[in-house]
């Protein structure tokens, strides 16, 4: 888009591009997310960001009308495989917090330099820029869902001084913590933290979205002592345990998507609740379900390629919105991808590590790949989790899919079936086609979402 399209876009209030760019009104001193309600600017007035840690760092503070921190990421992450695509995505995981700069272009295999170059000259901002956004942002959800202190949200939300937490919040609010606190919304259908309830969450997502056909996939698959889906169809719950850097966690997702309209075309979330035993695991937590349910995606790009095909295009007009799920646990993912959910049960029994305090049918994590090469080390479960373990295959956030690819195929019993899931459920590639199968070029770049087509057509016609 250039910035005349993306004008059009602000003035039109197009819901489709929240989070795709920012644009701030220098008059004003304020950004917002092109479907802003308020009154459109002039254009001369306005200028676009493509993050909103750009625009922090020109100055201009966030909206308290249409809050922009609160929008779905931009696709165009999960869809690049180049090194901005991945440092952002590791970003997002919140590397930059646990490990800095120099883990994050560790991970990259580039210099520090070479990756805040890279970042600044076309994202206008810095890896430090652009994690202190997203902590601005956890720390605003912390203040206003739940009732810790001030000093614990600061830390909590990975900041490494209460001062600095008070000066970004001030800086990008244009309010004080307490302040912040104090505009929380208290009316009918807000929620709030209470003891033992979990941190209430809005997973925001663009566009329709199909949110039976992902949890049919969730039940489908599920891994008994690890995850669960109850209830009944149109008000299912999915929970499952967590683990995450600094402890573990259990989150609770409702089916039943919310609704709101965005500009002109309607958005909404998923609720879920987050049960954390160390609240610096918020980001990362909140980032790996959003990869899970695949709430950053663009379904108006998807649906407008793929309705295009004769054959897909009776699907898409009967489920738009499909998602195409990823995991919130790659490495957990290959394993499934190799044995199966049936056969992941009894390994979680066996060796994964049981939960301080069970949640009802929630009783594991997930067992490492280090403890199943410890105790299988021989067949390909042994091969892949020492692959895993030891760094072999590496399925980060910022992995290259290629390379993980090829490591996969090197191993034994990973078929080519097996390393196609991977590369959609753990790597969270949108562009991967069934294994053997000659599919249409018109599919690109969005394949995983035309297979995802297919199967869910399938197992409705059973």
């Amino acid at each position: 888009m250039d910035e005349d399209s993306r004008y059009e876009a602000v003035r039109s209030r197009d819901g489709r591009f929240d989070g795709a760019f920012f644009f701030a009104v220098e008059t004003t001193g304020i950004y917002c997310r092109p479907s802003c309600p308020a009154v459109t600017p002039k254009r001369h007035n306005v200028r676009f960001f493509a993050t909103a840690a750009a625009a922090q760092g020109s100055g201009f503070r966030a909206c308290r009308r249409c809050r922009p921190d609160a929008v779905p990421g931009s696709a165009e992450w999960n869809a690049r495989a180049d090194v901005v695509g991945r440092a952002m995505r590791l970003i997002a995981d919140g590397v930059v917090d646990r490990e800095g700069v120099a883990g994050l272009a560790s991970r990259l295999g580039y210099s520090a330099r070479q990756v805040q170059r890279q970042l600044t000259a076309e994202l206008g901002a810095g890896p430090v820029a652009l994690a202190r956004a997203q902590r601005a942002h956890t720390a605003r959800v912390l203040l206003q869902t739940t009732d810790l202190p001030v000093t614990e949200i600061a830390f909590a939300s990975g900041f490494a001084s209460v001062r600095q937490f008070n000066d970004t919040v001030r800086e990008v609010y244009a309010s004080t913590p307490t302040e912040v606190r104090a505009a929380a919304p208290r009316g009918r259908g807000s929620r709030r933290a209470t003891p033992g309830a979990g941190i209430p969450l809005r997973l925001a997502h663009r566009g329709p979205y199909q949110a039976a056909a992902v949890f049919d996939q969730l039940a489908r698959e599920a891994v008994a002592g690890v995850e669960e889906v109850s209830g009944p169809p149109g008000g299912r719950t999915y929970r499952r345990t967590l683990r995450l850097p600094y402890g573990t966690g259990i989150v609770a997702v409702e089916e039943h998507a919310q609704a709101q309209r965005t500009g002109t075309r309607p958005g909404g979330w998923l609720d879920a609740r987050l049960h954390l035993t160390d609240p610096r695991d918020l980001t990362t937590a909140v980032q790996r379900l959003r990869r899970l349910f695949d709430l950053d995606a663009d379904p108006y790009a998807v649906d407008e390629r793929l309705g295009a095909d004769p054959r897909l295009a009776p699907l898409v007009a009967a489920r738009p919105g499909l998602r195409s799920p990823g995991t919130v646990d790659p490495l957990e993912a290959a394993v499934r991808a190799l044995v199966g959910s049936a056969a992941a049960e009894p390994l979680v029994r066996r060796y994964g590590k049981a939960l301080d305090a069970p949640c009802g049918s929630l009783t594991h994590l997930f067992p490492e790949p280090a403890a199943l090469a410890e105790a299988e080390p021989d067949g390909p479960l042994g091969a892949l989790a020492a692959a895993l373990a030891d760094g072999t295959v590496r399925l980060d956030a910022g992995a290259d899919r290629d390379d993980a690819e090829a490591a996969l195929h090197a191993l034994p019993g990973m078929d080519p079936a097996a390393v196609a899931a991977v590369r959609v459920r753990a790597l969270g590639d949108p562009d991967v086609g069934p294994p053997g199968t000659q599919v249409p070029d018109g599919w690109r770049p969005w394949r995983s979402y035309a297979v995802q087509h297919l199967v869910v057509e399938g197992e409705s016609t059973r």
